[in-house]
């Protein structure tokens, strides 16, 4: 399978998933640190990818997602974006609403 397809794969077949630096339990960088804190007090699972280990998506998502940096948060198949964005979405509550409903 071909970069793009695992790609469109990872976001279509997981409700959150969240293209990461590290794991949540390890992040690699303070924003995937920041996102993943963010997301783990949503109360939800969440899917991840580290794209330090899997360096074709690593080079490849920004181009197929137009979204420069990592981490890069995608819901029900939607870019949310990286971790300014989650963070604001977190302080406003609306993060544990787009988790809840794609999760539900």
């Amino acid at each position: 399978m071909d970069v793009n397809n695992r790609i469109k794969d990872h976001i279509e077949s997981n409700p959150v998933v969240l293209f990461m630096k590290g794991t949540p339990q390890m992040p690699m960088c303070g924003f995937s640190s920041r996102t993943t804190e963010a997301l783990k007090q949503c109360g939800k699972e969440f899917a991840y990818v580290n794209v330090i280990i899997d360096s074709e998506i690593r080079e490849s998502l920004p181009a197929y997602s137009d979204w420069p940096t990592f981490p890069q948060l995608y819901i029900k198949g939607e870019l949310v974006g990286g971790c300014d964005i989650v963070m604001e979405l977190h302080e406003s509550g609306e993060l544990r609403k787009l988790v809840e409903e794609a999760t539900a």
